[in-house]
């Protein structure tokens, strides 16, 4: 009697637990959207958040997931030199292709919400929550582990079948795998920003979006074209703690939307929080939402250091040597790393 691989079996499981986490999000928004509204009247309520906090949170976005799309790339472009350098061409065309179809998803999504217009207020809430939903993924640290190990070795795995075929099923593959390496970035971005669009249209989006395209692109020239060695972890580090101030944000408006909506009780705080810190950081007297910020960074802050001693400690205790980050630039790691 044969038995499946671990590695099968492993494989499996994953993607069971994300069509479950799938399902139950579709399942959350499909409530959402044919809930009732309370006695409050979401069209009276106006807390805009300034341009600056729009701009900064769009561009913050923009360039985290553009750096992680440029290492990604560094990663999986590093070996095609020699022989295979003729062979990048493909790769570059398969990842320029995905900076299209992102701006293809952007007006595809955009079409979707338009259609969904009738939704009202409920439809900020619904992109709110969902932006969350996936920024809580990126910002978990057991699943950026799981991203930074599984995603790019598939790639590598995915390369190197790649390289071992001929003609235009080689040049296909090489398209594909440049595609994919950089779509999925595109992707969250596209994702991320609907909530900011609904809340203060496209052109202050755009403006932050902008900023971050223009400092991706600094990071992309000095990296493949003038060959620097960035100091690629304290960037992600510095990027992702930004980007967990942008989830605090964003948590305070959609649980403030939700109050409005009548989803959320509303319990005043014996204090009162300046009008100031609403406009540039969501944040509002109020226990619910303040709590929903509190929650959000002991949840991003818990599983690094869960995700720490997992990768520490518990070895440590086994016995085993623990894990060491990669200090070197992707581009610089062997393939045998």
């Amino acid at each position: 009697m044969q038995t499946a691989p671990v590695g099968h079996d492993r494989a499996s499981r994953r993607l069971s637990l994300w069509l479950l986490g799938l399902g139950l999000l579709a399942g959350a928004v499909y409530l959402m959207a044919t809930a009732k509204t309370g006695p409050v009247d979401p069209t009276e309520v106006q807390a805009p958040q300034s341009r600056a906090t729009v701009v900064f949170n769009a561009g913050m976005i923009v360039f985290r997931e553009g750096l992680e799309a440029v290492l990604i790339f560094a990663a999986v472009t590093a070996s095609f030199v020699g022989a295979n350098a003729r062979r990048k061409k493909p790769v570059v065309l398969g990842a320029v292709a995905s900076f299209g179809a992102t701006v293809l998803t952007w007006f595809l999504v955009q079409a979707l919400l338009n259609a969904a217009s009738p939704l009202g207020p409920r439809l900020e809430a619904i992109t709110g929550f969902v932006a969350i939903v996936v920024l809580l993924l990126v910002l978990n640290w057991f699943v950026h582990k799981v991203y930074w190990t599984g995603w790019i070795a598939k790639h590598h795995r995915q390369r190197r079948k790649v390289l071992g075929r001929v003609g235009f099923s080689a040049t296909a593959g090489l398209v594909a795998l440049g595609f994919t390496s950089v779509y999925r970035e595109g992707f969250e971005v596209v994702l991320f920003l609907q909530n900011l669009e609904l809340k203060s249209g496209s052109g202050v989006v755009l403006e932050g979006v902008a900023f971050g395209l223009a400092a991706t692109a600094l990071v992309g020239v000095l990296t493949f074209v003038v060959q620097r060695k960035l100091p690629y972890r304290k960037m992600l580090i510095a990027t992702g703690v930004l980007i967990g101030v942008v989830l605090v944000v964003m948590i305070g408006g959609t649980a403030l939307s939700f109050q409005d909506l009548g989803w959320l009780p509303e319990h005043p705080t014996p204090f009162t929080v300046p009008v100031w810190m609403g406009s540039w950081f969501e944040m509002y007297s109020t226990w619910e939402t303040l709590g929903a910020q509190v929650l959000a960074a002991v949840f991003v802050i818990g599983s690094y250091y869960a995700a720490e001693r997992m990768r520490v400690k518990a070895p440590i205790a086994r016995g085993e040597q623990p894990a060491r980050r990669a200090e070197a630039p992707p581009m610089l790691i062997s393939e045998a790393a």
